[in-house]
């Protein structure tokens, strides 16, 4: 069985501890420009098989004074174009992530977490479709050159998960 990284109180709110390990310097890895190969599944949570493959850039540096980071994630093909900003609590030592794209011009709900031996693991409650989900992303950074970004969504408080994104990265510089 999988590790969780959060559990729930008594009252069903979503707790996530920060890992021992949890720093500020968890993404340096990430900070200079790659070129992603997207695997994202095309309907989610609905039995589906299907998957769109794709190619993107993604550009990330380092803001105030290395506490956070922003990227740009653009995808040649299309005129679309997301960001995300990432930033780390040192009272909590979790780190946030906030995304927004060129389609609703909105920073979504945070998936907050940390990294224990260079794998993240972020998650927020919210809604899909108007159902009650558990939103989770994992960051593989074993390889630094060729991380790995995750994201699933689970209907039932985390005791399965429906792995929905994958990008694949290569640094460019």
């Amino acid at each position: 069985m999988e590790l969780q990284y959060f559990e729930f109180d008594n009252r069903g709110e979503l707790i996530i501890p920060a890992s021992d390990t949890s720093s500020r310097h968890d993404f340096d890895f990430f900070h200079g420009k790659w070129q992603l190969r997207n695997r994202k599944l095309r309907e989610r949570l609905s039995n589906c098989d299907d998957w769109d493959e794709f190619d993107s850039t993604q550009e990330c540096y380092g803001i105030l004074k290395g506490i956070g980071n922003i990227d740009n994630f653009l995808m040649p093909q299309s005129d679309f174009e997301g960001m995300t900003v990432r930033l780390f609590n040192p009272q909590t030592k979790l780190w946030s992530i906030y995304w927004a794209d060129s389609n609703s011009g909105v920073l979504d709900k945070p998936v907050v977490g940390s990294f224990t031996r260079q794998v993240g693991h972020f998650y927020a409650t919210g809604k899909f479709n108007l159902q009650d989900v558990l939103w989770r992303f994992k960051w593989d950074a074993s390889q630094a050159d060729h991380p790995v970004w995750s994201q699933a969504i689970s209907p039932d408080q985390g005791k399965s998960w429906e792995w929905n994104w994958y990008m694949f990265m290569s640094r460019i510089r």
